[in-house]
């Protein structure tokens, strides 16, 4: 390995130490006060993003050998440091890479190694070792004690928010807006239950605030031109990422508002066609780049991009070998971005293992060499300022050989 990347395991780590209501279903708010003015938002990419497409390492003298056509470009990749490079879809997270607002993180993965989707994501988001060995999320066991509130942008809660009482959703929908009559009526159903009541008025006061829920919904159609005239992605709508992000910047930012919002975005799995650069992968590394570009377009005012830490990561990467098809298999070791105005960013945390062959995990994927865990340690510690006791015995149990990685500024 050249020098620039031959950096060496403890090295790199220490240089660089962050109910139903028709259209109102998706709205199910719980009480509890909001004091911290901090906001952290998880994107969640399901499939198994490939890392190495994501973040290709030019600077490996085994890249080109290893991976084949994958290795080539339409257009060439986007340079960061020490011999590292971001796919030339990612734009606009290399700008925020240029503003010092991005941490890219590689070779870096979770203790499960088996390359199944449901198992791996079932660990990702339940920050145990074994698949099902926990049944609550990460996220939700570091929110419960405290009085600050999440948002999924989905129809339900996910995984990774489960253990925490109070956790709202929502999602865009075509249905009509609920009449006037309607609503009277489930006033008078509800007024005998407090909780049912109470979130009835928290979906009223929100559909005040925010406009119309016609509006709302139109949102999951409200795209640019480039996005209108792209195949859909895999979650069913013509640029819904990206409005989704939009839709979460507007409930973060809001008086209020909640402190975590969790996204996802599906479609990662790409056994076939990944070096298509208008395929599927194409597609979603554009999707994914114009969302985050959204959401940070979306918390500017104010100062609330600058506390902001937005976490992306996936539940395994890819084979580094192209297969039989023009893609990549499950594998294991892949990347992750760190990004908003509270990271330190600028820079590659990476303790890079290599490409050959002697070098991965089995012998066919990218070596895990960075506990994905690590990563949420340092944002929940250094962000949230949850205790370290917490985070080894709570919320990430059997975690305290995991040292918190340091990424905020």
């Amino acid at each position: 390995m050249p020098e620039l990347l031959d950096v060496g395991r403890r090295g790199i780590l220490a240089g660089l130490a962050g109910a139903s209501l028709g259209t109102w279903s998706r709205l199910a708010f719980a009480s509890g006060t909001r004091s911290s003015a901090r906001r952290l938002v998880l994107v969640l990419l399901r499939g198994g993003l490939d890392g190495l497409s994501a973040v290709p390492v030019p600077g490996d003298p085994a890249l080109a050998a290893a991976r084949g056509p994958l290795a080539e470009f339409a257009t060439a990749p986007l340079p960061l440091d020490a011999g590292y490079a971001l796919n030339p879809h990612l734009q606009a997270l290399h700008a925020a890479y240029g503003r010092g607002e991005l941490v890219v993180l590689h070779a870096i993965g979770l203790p499960y190694r088996e390359r199944s989707h449901f198992d791996g994501q079932q660990v990702l988001e339940s920050g145990g070792v074994r698949p099902y060995e926990l049944t609550t999320g990460w996220l939700g066991r570091a929110l419960a004690p405290t009085h600050h509130s999440a948002i999924a942008l989905e129809t339900s809660v996910p995984l990774v928010l489960r253990g925490h009482a109070a956790v709202d959703t929502w999602a865009p929908s075509v249905l009509p807006e609920p009449s006037p009559d309607l609503v009277a009526r489930l006033e008078r159903l509800y007024a005998g239950d407090p909780a049912l009541a109470a979130a009835l008025q928290r979906a009223r006061g929100l559909h005040l605030e925010r406009g119309s829920m016609a509006e709302a919904a139109g949102l999951a159609s409200a795209t640019t031109s480039m996005e209108a005239n792209a195949p859909s992605s895999a979650t069913g709508r013509p640029g819904g990422f990206v409005a989704l992000a939009r839709r979460a910047a507007q409930f973060l930012q809001a008086a209020g508002g909640p402190q975590a919002a969790v996204l996802e975005l599906g479609g990662w799995d790409t056994h076939a066609n990944q070096a298509n650069p208008n395929g599927p992968l194409g597609f979603n590394l554009r999707q994914l780049d114009a969302g985050l570009a959204a959401l940070r377009e979306g918390l500017l005012p104010g100062d609330t991009w600058q506390r902001s830490v937005v976490v992306v990561a996936t539940e395994f990467g890819r084979a580094v070998a192209i297969n039989g098809t023009l893609g990549t298999d499950h594998g294991s070791g892949g990347a992750a971005f760190v990004l908003g105005g509270a990271v330190r960013g600028g820079r590659v945390v990476a303790d890079w293992p290599g490409l050959a062959v002697k070098d991965r995990y089995e012998g066919r994927d990218l070596r895990a060499t960075t506990d994905l865990r690590a990563l949420f340690k340092g944002i929940l510690a250094d962000h949230l300022e949850i205790a370290r006791a917490r985070l080894d015995s709570d919320v990430f149990p059997g975690s305290a050989g995991v040292a918190p990685l340091s990424l905020l500024a």
